[in-house]
C-alpha cells in the first residue's frame, strides 16, 4: 500500500477518533433541550430517550465517515438537541390509522371488523371511567364479567349458557383442555385447517392436552370413520368449519347432525369450531351464506366457538356457546382466567350484540355487514370522484382508470366467495406496480397489486375523500 494512502487512511482514524470523544455526554446535551420549545414540554425521560438515540446517530455518522469536519462543543450540543426535536415532532404511536383499499373487508393485518358507533361509545365509556366490571350492583358483591355479554349471546344463538375468551383460538385451546385433557379427540383430516401466520390446529390440540385422533382422508370422511374410531378414551367429536379453503371435486363429509347423531349414540358430546361467527342469515344483506350459529346449537352440537370481529362485526373475541353442564366446566377451568377479555373489549361486544337484538337497520348500523352488503352499483357511484381526486394527487404520467374487481370477505370467512366491487387501477410507464404500492403506503393507504398494476379496491370506501392525501410523487 502507498505511503500516502496509509497516512490518509491513518488521519482519517484519527479525525473520527477525536470527533468522537468531543462528542458532548447526555446530561450536557440534556440541558441544553429543556430550552428548546420543541422539548420544554416533555417528560425528562422521553426527552432523554430522544436525545440519547440523536446522539447514536452522531457517532454513527462519525465512524462511517459520513462526518468529519471538526466541530466545537456548542456545535455538537446543538446538532444533538435539534436532532432530537426533530425527531420528537416526527414521533408518532405505533399504531396508526390506514385507508383499507385491499379488497379485503375482513383484513386480519389491518386490524379485521371496524366498530360500530355504539361500540366505539361504549368502549370511550369503559376507558373513562370505572364500571361494574365484575361487581353486583344489586348485592353489593363480586361478579362475574360474563354477565355482560352471556344473556345476549344466548339470546341471539338459542345456547344455554356462553362465555368469552380473547379469541377463537383461545376458545378451542380452553375448550378442549376443560373437556377432553389427556383424553381422546375425533376429527376429519379434510378439517386439519392451517389458519394465518402458519397457526395449525394439529398443534393448538396438542396445546390443549388432548389427543387428536384423526379419520378419514383429505377429501372425503365418512360416518363410519368417526362411529368405528370411538373407543373408551374419547372425549369429543370435534367438526371445524374450513375457515380458510374449500376441497372441491371428488369430496364428502360429515355433516353436524350425522355428528351429533353418532355422538348421541355412543354418549359422546359433539363440539364445533364454527370461525367466523354469523349470527344471522347473511343472504338476506346480499351476501354469501354461512353457517348460522344458532342453527349449529338447534343441530345438537355440545359447543360451538366462533370469532366476535369476523363476520360478527365486533371486537377480537373468541365466543363459547352450549349447553350449560359444559360451559361450567369451561368457566371453572383455571385457564380461563388467562384467557379472558377486559373490559374494553367486553363494553364493545355487548355494544354490538345489543345491536344485532335491538336495531331496526343493522346493515345501516353495523359497518361490517353494511360494507359486506354494498353492490358493485353503489361502490361504482363513488368510483368517479375516487379518480378525480387520486389523478389529480398523482398527476401527469399516471394512468387512473375504473375497472370492475373481485372483493373478498377475508380472515378465512367466505374463502371461494368473490364480491363483485370496482377500482382504480393505477399504471406508470416507468414505474411498478411495487413502487407505485409503497408511494402510496407512505401515504397510509393500502391497496393490492395484481396483474402488474396497483389497485384501490372501493368496496371499503364509502368517502372518496380519504384519497385527499399527499403522495410524493418523484
Amino acid at each position: 500500500m502507498p505511503k500516502h494512502s496509509r497516512k490518509t487512511r491513518d488521519a482519517d482514524t484519527a479525525a473520527r477518533g477525536a470527533s468522537i470523544r468531543a462528542v458532548p455526554p447526555i446530561d450536557e446535551c440534556l440541558t441544553a433541550a429543556q430550552a428548546n420549545p420543541a422539548l420544554a414540554s416533555f417528560s425528562r425521560s422521553y426527552v432523554k430517550v430522544m436525545v440519547q438515540r440523536a446522539q447514536a446517530e452522531l457517532r454513527a455518522a462519525i465512524l462511517s465517515g459520513r462526518d468529519l469536519h471538526p466541530h466545537d462543543r456548542a456545535e455538537m450540543i446543538d446538532a444533538v438537541v435539534s436532532a432530537a426535536a426533530r425527531a420528537v415532532v416526527a414521533d408518532e404511536a405505533a399504531l396508526r390509522p390506514v385507508v383499507n383499499a385491499t379488497g379485503v373487508v375482513l383484513h386480519t393485518n389491518l386490524g379485521r371488523a371496524i366498530l360500530s358507533e355504539s361500540a366505539i361509545e361504549a368502549v370511550e365509556m369503559a376507558a373513562r371511567s370505572a364500571v361494574n366490571l365484575e361487581y353486583d350492583l344489586e348485592t353489593g358483591e363480586r361478579g362475574d364479567r360474563d354477565t355482560i355479554v352471556e344473556s345476549e349471546i344466548c339470546e341471539l344463538t338459542g345456547a344455554e349458557a356462553a362465555t368469552v375468551v380473547n379469541n377463537n383460538a383461545a376458545a378451542v385451546v380452553l375448550a378442549l383442555n376443560s373437556l377432553a385433557e389427556g383424553r381422546e379427540v375425533i376429527v376429519s383430516r379434510g378439517e386439519m385447517i392451517e389458519i394465518g401466520g402458519s397457526f395449525r390446529l394439529p398443534d393448538v390440540m396438542a396445546k390443549s392436552g388432548a389427543i387428536l385422533r384423526e379419520v378419514g382422508t383429505t377429501n372425503r370422511t365418512h360416518p363410519d370413520d368417526y362411529a368405528d374410531a370411538i373407543g373408551p378414551n374419547t372425549a369429543l367429536l370435534l367438526k371445524v368449519h374450513p375457515s380458510n379453503y374449500r376441497v372441491v371435486g371428488f369430496t364428502s363429509e360429515v355433516t353436524l347432525h350425522d355428528l351429533v347423531e353418532i355422538g348421541r349414540a355412543r354418549g359422546i358430546d359433539v363440539m364445533e369450531d364454527l370461525g367466523a361467527g354469523a349470527l344471522i342469515d347473511l343472504t338476506e344483506y346480499g351476501i354469501p351464506h354461512e353457517p348460522i350459529v344458532r342453527d349449529r346449537i338447534a343441530a345438537g352440537a355440545s359447543i360451538v366457538t366462533f370469532s366476535g370481529d369476523k363476520l360478527l362485526g365486533g371486537p377480537q373475541a373468541g365466543v363459547i356457546v352450549g349447553r350449560r353442564a359444559a360451559i361450567d366446566r369451561i368457566k371453572r377451568n383455571p385457564l380461563k382466567r388467562a384467557l379472558r377479555c377486559d373490559k374494553l373489549t367486553l363494553a364493545a361486544l355487548a355494544a354490538t350484540l345489543r345491536l344485532y337484538l335491538r336495531s331496526k337497520d343493522l346493515a345501516h348500523e353495523l359497518p361490517t355487514l353494511r360494507i359486506l352488503g354494498r353492490s358493485a352499483s353503489e361502490i361504482g357511484s363513488v368510483a368517479p370522484r375516487a379518480r378525480e381526486i387520486v389523478a389529480e394527487r398523482l398527476g401527469a404520467g399516471y394512468a387512473v382508470e375504473i375497472v370492475d374487481v373481485a372483493s373478498q370477505v377475508g380472515s378465512g370467512a367466505m374463502p371461494v366467495e368473490e364480491l363483485k366491487s370496482v377500482a382504480l387501477r393505477v399504471t406508470h410507464p416507468e414505474k411498478s406496480a411495487n413502487a407505485i404500492a409503497t408511494m402510496f403506503r407512505s401515504a397510509r393507504i393500502i391497496g393490492r397489486v395484481a396483474d402488474d398494476s396497483f389497485i384501490l379496491d372501493l368496496r371499503t370506501i364509502e368517502d372518496p375523500s380519504v384519497f385527499s392525501v399527499k403522495l410524493k410523487t418523484d
